[in-house]
């Protein structure tokens, strides 16, 4: 197993890192929220997990062990798999769902892309036991870093999560207010708290 990849970030693109390791460049699967911390030319460490398929190996990438965990403990839950598991940690933090699955709250769940409300009953139950605690990390880390073209990575994150290009056009625009008045504080906008506040918006919508 390769439990990180370290070195010089290559490239990004909407879901995916591109990281030099050792003169081979390492394509791993992350988050909007772990690709925001993250620039091309700097170093970058990033916990991993190895997916094997009979057809494919996928590199998933997190901004800690915690990431990491989380993201295969929710794998053990019958029909989710890696692309499930990484987006409920593209929306929500490790603490988040394990407070979610801890007090029963549905809605948590169903704000994640693909997850409907049978769905959701169903993984409070099976994740009862297997997630944990919340350990008190809150959304920080590199989910949190602070980012200036806050408008292009959240739609890419939403065209990545499985929308379409009008429906992140409209989601974009619904959280404007949201980035602009952090702007007018001084503080450029948090892409991963846009994301939650667009998809919120976007399940208003449906």
């Amino acid at each position: 197993m390769i439990a990180f990849v370290s070195g010089p970030v290559a490239a990004l693109a909407p879901d995916t890192a591109v990281v030099e390791v050792g003169g081979i460049g390492m394509a791993v699967q992350c988050t909007p929220g772990t690709l925001s911390g993250l620039r091309v030319g700097q170093q970058a460490k990033l916990a991993t997990s190895l997916v094997v398929r009979e057809d494919s190996l996928t590199l998933y990438g997190f901004a800690d062990d915690d990431e990491r965990q989380t993201f295969e403990l929710l794998q053990t839950a019958s029909g989710v798999g890696p692309r499930l598991a990484q987006a409920m940690l593209a929306v929500h933090s490790p603490d988040t769902l394990r407070l979610a699955v801890a007090n029963g709250d549905e809605k948590t769940l169903t704000a994640v892309p693909g997850i409907g409300k049978k769905g959701a009953q169903k993984l409070l139950l099976e994740l009862k036991d297997r997630l944990g605690a919340p350990v008190g990390t809150g959304a920080a880390g590199v989910g949190s870093a602070v980012t200036a073209g806050w408008s292009d990575q959240l739609h890419a994150a939403l065209i990545g999560l499985g929308y379409a290009t009008r429906e992140a056009d409209e989601a974009v625009s619904a959280v404007a207010p949201q980035a602009e008045a952090a702007l007018a504080e001084g503080a450029a906008p948090q892409v991963s708290q846009l994301l939650k506040a667009a998809l919120q918006s976007l399940n208003r919508a449906r």
